[in-house]
């Protein structure tokens, strides 16, 4: 695996961030938390995917994870330590209300809401301003054994879930982003299969595009009723699309995964309709009946925050079927595609550094969707909310764990985001992925995207060299490229 050469510190001069700019962590509740069944929490659909042979790299569950629900005062006082300015956490539904059904929400867990109550207090103590994600990914099982994200009524109880979790929160959270990465949950969940809950149903995907989406603008106005002051964001993984040539094939191959990945949750929520482009693409999958009156009006609810994911550049090109077909798009390989009404596209392995993930460097990127986004809605506050890679690590004789191509693509990515500051985009805050070590989804413990390096076998945790390097850049408030 060939990965990015760190280039030395100190090759230019500092690239300051304004004043107040946050530098931050991220992580997700089903990756870290552990202790699956405490407080009576019910199984989510990613406790039942990670027990289903097969599925999941190695076997792995995150029944035990990092075991952050009963270590989080430490994780907390690491934070700390490394100078974190917020951290952005999401909060298990299923150990909110873990008697939920498709048609009422359930009594709510005190012991639940207690663990994310004392957890925030515990990050205001220390200095660390809370943000709260609502849903990453981890959905009660109930629901969808109802139909999941295609069930309309899904979206309506993540709402009443909202508005619980934001009556609680709200008098210390001032951020609460209602989804993360929704792409994820309807093309990866109910078109390819690879991530929970596991299905191969186009029309059920687009019917999940939907009902998350709604579920965005639903959560929103519940969590406004909860918690007036609190402001709203919605995280988004956007790709930044390249053809790989100026061909009217490679353009439209272009068009329509950028329709796909970005398109479909941007336009109903800044602009409150749908790509008129991708709704005929798709007319042979779904007629889109499940779009009712007055649904696009409450996508586009008000909205204070866009948080945008990055990673790594989406190259496409038209897939002639002269040549055994590319689909080196990032996603893992499954029983089916995520790219609906895409058969003649492909997505090309270029030459040049990967992360251990196989996923290609460019943080150019990251810049450019920044932009994008800000000439779209100038108004609007954006966040770089994950932006991170999975390397090796180099753990010494001495105890100490090296990982200098992250601080390489740390580095890389750090100035891009100065880039589009300086460029006029109005980015705030940029959240590092991930502060842990993690169960890494549908790749198990195989793949490390952690600043802080854990033994699985004994929980120890560890800062990398990435970390302190991440600590340095917070202390000057600026990041040499």
């Amino acid at each position: 695996m060939t990965t990015v050469s760190p280039r030395p510190a100190g090759t230019g001069a500092p690239l300051r961030f304004p004043p107040g700019f946050v530098f931050g962590a991220a992580t997700a509740a089903y990756q870290i938390e552990g202790a699956v069944a405490a407080g009576g929490r019910t199984p989510s659909i990613w406790d039942v995917f990670a027990h289903t042979p097969g599925r999941v790299a190695g076997g792995d569950t995150g029944d035990v994870a990092d075991d952050h629900y009963h270590r989080f005062r430490e994780d907390v006082a690491l934070m700390a330590e490394l100078g974190l300015r917020s951290y952005r956490f999401s909060v298990s539904w299923p150990r909110i209300t873990p008697g939920v059904s498709a048609s009422r929400l359930g009594p709510v867990s005190a012991e639940g809401l207690a663990f994310y109550s004392e957890l925030v207090d515990a990050l205001l103590a220390a200095g660390i301003t809370p943000a709260v994600t609502l849903y990453h990914w981890d959905l009660p099982q109930a629901l969808e054994d109802a139909g999941g994200w295609a069930n309309r009524a899904t979206a309506e109880r993540f709402a009443e879930y909202a508005g619980v979790v934001a009556g609680a929160l709200g008098d210390r959270v001032g951020l609460f982003t209602t989804l993360n990465e929704p792409w994820c949950s309807a093309f990866l969940g109910y078109a390819s299969g690879v991530h929970a809950p596991g299905r191969t149903e186009p029309a059920g995907a687009l019917a999940a595009v939907h009902h998350l989406n709604l579920a965005h603008g639903l959560g929103a106005a519940a969590v406004r009723r909860a918690a007036p002051s609190a402001r709203i964001a919605l995280t988004l993984n956007l790709a930044w699309v390249r053809p790989e040539t100026d061909s009217v094939l490679d353009a439209d191959a272009a068009r329509r995964v950028d329709g796909l990945q970005n398109r479909l949750f941007l336009d109903p929520t800044l602009h409150g309709r749908y790509p008129a482009d991708v709704l005929a693409d798709t007319a042979a999958v779904t007629d889109w009946a499940f779009i009712r009156p007055g649904d696009t009006e409450l996508v586009r609810g008000p909205l204070d925050v866009l948080g945008v994911n990055y990673y790594s550049p989406t190259p496409v090109r038209h897939w002639t079927r002269e040549r055994p077909r590319e689909t080196a798009d990032g996603h893992g390989d499954g029983a089916a595609t995520p790219w609906l009404c895409c058969d003649d596209v492909e997505f090309p392995r270029r030459s040049g550094p990967r992360t251990d993930m196989g996923w290609g460097i460019d943080p150019r990127g990251l810049a450019e969707l920044l932009r994008r986004v800000a000439a779209e809605r100038p108004d609007l506050e954006l966040m770089v909310t994950e932006n991170g890679a999975a390397f090796p690590d180099t753990v010494t004789p001495d105890g100490r764990v090296l990982d200098p191509d992250r601080v390489a693509y740390l580095r890389a990515h750090l100035a891009a985001v100065h880039d589009a500051v300086a460029s006029g985009a109005r980015v705030s805050a940029y959240y590092v992925w991930s502060l842990l070590d993690n169960f890494e989804w549908a790749w198990g413990y195989a793949k490390r995207f952690g600043i802080v390096h854990v033994d699985y076998a004994t929980l120890r945790r560890t800062p990398k060299s990435s970390a302190l390097y991440y600590a340095d850049v917070i202390r000057a408030g600026a990041v040499t490229p």
